[in-house]
């Protein structure tokens, strides 16, 4: 320490250099941190993998959602104006192409409300995320035709709008902390010198350590995001006040002893500067396991671990600066700090906890109990909570959940993957048979995929109906014989009549060989139609129904011959001869209905013996005929789920739980079941299948935030209990430390999720809360237990009871006064107006009060006392 108060000013100055140097050459961290996508999850997780599969295909582009809420329902001319809005809406540079509502009936059906007062209008955006927000900012540019609300929004509105809105957090919290902080030290110290030397310390910590943060991010791609300057804010001014106070407060103590300015710098730091140390070395421990993370945004706050490295050389190199220098002058006015007197309510508490032990306990208890019996853990993973207060993209989807369902304007996408032709009447028929599948699902509320493009089921497409299709043919068959058959008779009766007269002329001939034929023909059409009413044998049918044509045609050829005959031969039988004729007529209709029914019965044939080849139709009830596969209407389906040519597909589920609700992710997991089970010994087994949307990406993140908070705990916990151990030499006492320190958190937790899950009526507490809430309030927390029993293994010569009390009552103040600084830096987030930060702020500052007043004076020394 005397080489540095020796050359004090030098290292001032390069301090001073450094820092100026920083803050010229660093890039932006505010724009570095704009420009990071931090909610970037793990790569194997199966919503990245399925947003790397359409990406890779060219169709994983940004989706704006344009929403118009009219004030009366839809008319032809309200139609008009949106069709010219839709127009110009096209004209936008980064626009790729806007799906009109009024383009197709089963496209209206979709995207117009069943009350007709709400059109969605699709807009695909052709680039990132930022070209996205642009295209958006655009639309809201152009004028909106009257009569209608415009909103837009989308993924990518939305995370924009979260983003500005943490951005006016951080300059809020900013401002509050710093008025906050020189209010404290002045009531803590009662001059006016002293709070500038925390506040010029930390300033210059914190231009230090955001540029070399920002220098990380450019150079190695360290991970960065909003909450990583809001919390460098909160940490740094929080413990570099607290640890200020603690040297300045040595500093003090040392001076009113009688020691020399020099003396007085060297014993602070040899006390007060290893106990700042050691605390300083706990939190770096706390932050720096956040690197372990695998969640992008989580890893994001490992850069206040840089900012407690930097500050830890501050502290020991510019604030021995300030006390060589101002000497007494630092304390001006006062001549007497209040932070190294005796604080006679932590006497009183440690007057309870150490010699009342159990009844300590249960005090603690009757405190802590209620808050950890209400605690459920409901978490909530709606990010559009975070900026709930009027943003327009949040409204947008408010209309959208009103007028369609969230699970249908947010689905969860089934992604296949394959290396082969997906376009085939096999596979089509096992994506049909999946899609039916998964609609069978409680939780799902419609599919849409190729075989049903607007989620209606194609009857047509399954085999009992298409066996129902050809039971009828056959039936009509019937009947159209039946009828050739009353033709027949009829005609058979033409001739009798006309052979008789032809006879009683005495004109000569005989009509009986055409009789005889149409009788045995006329039979054989009455065999058949018994026949296939009686085994429905098409292809014997239509084999005999070849003969019975066969037979009219000789019966009409004679009819025909017999006719010229007899028009050579007798004049007056002329009016015989047209009967004959009007007979050949009515065999010929006779041929010409056969030839239909043939032909109907040889296009069933074909279908049944290409429906018997089909192999796939005995595990799918779904038959595709390769027509079908030609059809226009499937083409179209094929350009809106099909992609990489033909390999790829999209099924989009759409769940009857809002897609943002725990539920929804129970959901999609479920899903994700039925479809595994469903493909297994099919050709839909052989690709990649993954899945994506809202469902899916908060599945993930649950899995991966639950995973990322439980090694993240293992990591803290045994980092803090070393250093423990190695500072207080034991190993008993540590461990209560870090019991003490779980029991404030999940309290604050608690307390928590009373004042927003039960008192204002959110959900549960944001998905990151609980990650940044414990390594925040465990870290920090840990410092004051530091402070104490540091403090206690100076007075371990008088006992553990009478060396609990020294040490309470002598850094009672100390530890109150830096609870209340680090906890209204905490606060400061309080106002920010972002959910996250908001919770946040108050599991720690609840925590830290918890701890301070609490869990350190009364529980902790109660059980150590207990064990003594």
């Amino acid at each position: 320490m005397r080489p540095i108060i020796k050359f004090r000013w030098l290292i001032a100055a390069l301090l001073a250099a450094l820092t100026a140097g920083l803050f010229f050459y660093a890039p932006s961290l505010t724009e570095l941190a704009e420009e990071e996508d931090s909610f970037q999850l793990p790569a194997n997780l199966t919503s990245q993998q399925a947003g790397d599969i359409l990406d890779e295909a060219g169709e994983g582009g940004e989706t704006l959602s344009l929403v118009l809420q009219l004030e009366e329902p839809l008319t032809d001319e309200i139609e008009k104006e949106i069709q010219r809005y839709i127009e110009e809406i096209k004209n936008g540079e980064n626009t790729e192409s806007v799906t009109n509502p009024f383009e197709r009936e089963e496209i209206r059906e979709q995207l117009v409300s069943e009350n007709e007062d709400v059109v969605l209008v699709p807009v695909a955006i052709h680039g990132s995320e930022e070209d996205a927000v642009e295209a958006g900012n655009k639309i809201e540019s152009l004028s909106v035709p009257d009569g209608m609300q415009r909103y837009v929004t989308g993924d990518s509105i939305i995370s924009d709008d979260v983003d500005k809105t943490t951005q006016e957090g951080l300059e809020k919290t900013e401002g509050i902390t710093i008025v906050l902080i020189f209010t404290l030290l002045l009531v803590v110290f009662r001059a006016i010198v002293t709070p500038f030397v925390p506040l010029i310390s930390v300033a210059i910590t914190y231009f230090i350590s955001q540029s070399i943060v920002a220098l990380f991010v450019e150079w190695f791609g360290f991970p960065v995001s909003t909450y990583t300057q809001i919390f460098l804010v909160a940490v740094l001014f929080g413990i570099g006040t607290d640890y200020c106070i603690l040297l300045l407060s040595r500093f003090k103590e040392e001076l009113s002893a009688g020691h020399e300015v020099e003396e007085a710098i060297v014993n602070t730091y040899k006390t007060a500067g290893k106990t700042l140390f050691y605390s300083g070395l706990a939190v770096f421990v706390g932050f720096s396991a956040i690197g372990f993370a695998n969640f992008a945004i989580f890893q994001s706050a490992v850069g206040v671990a840089v900012g407690i490295f930097v500050l830890l050389i501050v502290l020991y190199t510019l604030v021995p600066f300030f006390m060589a220098v101002l000497k007494e002058k630092l304390f001006w006015p006062s001549k007497k700090a209040a932070s190294h007197h005796d604080n006679k309510l932590w006497k009183m508490m440690g007057s309870l906890s150490v010699y009342r032990p159990i009844l300590s306990i249960v005090i603690v208890a009757i405190i802590t109990v209620p808050f950890l019996v209400t605690y459920d853990n409901d978490v909530s993973y709606n990010n559009t909570d975070e900026i709930s207060g009027g943003a327009e993209s949040v409204e947008g989807l408010r209309v959208v959940e009103e007028a369609f369902g969230m699970g249908d304007a947010l689905p969860l996408q089934v992604v296949i993957d394959t290396e082969e032709d997906m376009v085939t009447a096999e596979k089509i028929a096992y994506v049909e048979s999946l899609s039916q599948t998964i609609e069978r699902s409680e939780d799902v509320e419609e599919v849409r995929s190729v075989t049903r493009p607007t989620g209606s089921v194609i009857d047509e497409l399954y085999v009992d109906t298409q066996m129902e299709d050809i039971s009828s043919g056959i039936g009509d068959a019937r009947e159209g014989l039946s009828e050739v058959q009353d033709g027949l008779t009829e005609i058979e009766n033409g001739l009798h009549d006309m052979n008789n007269q032809v006879s009683s002329a005495g004109s000569g001939g005989s009509l009986d060989e055409a009789i005889a034929g149409v009788e045995d023909v006329n039979e054989q059409v009455g065999g058949i139609s018994q026949q296939l009413q009686q085994t429905g044998d098409i292809q014997t049918a239509v084999q005999q129904l070849a003969g019975v044509q066969q037979g009219l045609t000789e019966i009409q050829s004679g009819l025909q011959q017999g006719n010229a005959e007899m028009r050579a031969k007798q004049q007056q039988a002329s009016n015989l001869s047209g009967g004959l004729e009007d007979l050949a007529t009515g065999v010929q209709e006779s041929i010409d209905g056969l030839e239909e029914i043939e032909a109907g019965l040889e296009e069933a044939e074909t279908f049944t013996e290409d429906l018997s080849e089909a192999a796939y139709t005995r595990g799918t009830g779904v038959f595709v005929p390769e027509e079908f596969l030609e059809e226009e209407d499937f083409q179209d389906a094929v350009d809106e789920y099909v992609f990489s040519d033909n390999t790829g597909m999209t099924l989009e589920v759409s769940l009857k739980d809002d897609p943002y609700t725990l539920d929804a992710i129970d959901a999609s997991k479920r899903v994700r079941q039925i479809v595994d089970q469903e493909i297994q010994g099919t050709p839909l087994e052989k690709g990649d299948i993954a899945y994506s949307g809202v469902p899916s990406i908060n599945a993930d993140l649950q899995n991966v935030s639950s995973e990322d908070f439980t090694n993240t705990i293992i990591i803290i916990l045994v980092g803090l209990f070393v250093i423990l151990a190695v500072l207080l030499r034991s190993l008993f006492q540590p461990l209560f430390i870090l019991a003490g320190l779980l029991l404030t958190y999940y309290t604050a937790m608690g307390a928590a999720e009373l004042i927003f899950v039960n008192g204002l009526g959110y959900p549960g507490i944001m998905w990151p809360v609980p990650f940044f809430a414990f390594v925040m309030l465990v870290a920090l927390g840990v410092d004051y237990s530091i402070f104490l029993f540091d403090r206690y293994r100076e007075e371990a010569a008088l006992g553990v009871r009478q060396g609990l009390m020294k040490s309470m009552v002598k850094m009672g103040t100390v530890i109150i006064t830096a609870a209340i600084i680090l906890s209204g830096t905490f606060g400061a987030m309080i106002p920010s107006g972002v959910l996250t930060l908001m919770q946040v702020g108050t599991v720690v500052v609840s925590g830290l009060m918890l701890f301070g007043l609490v869990i350190l004076p009364l529980f902790i020394p109660a059980v150590i006392s207990f064990n003594e």
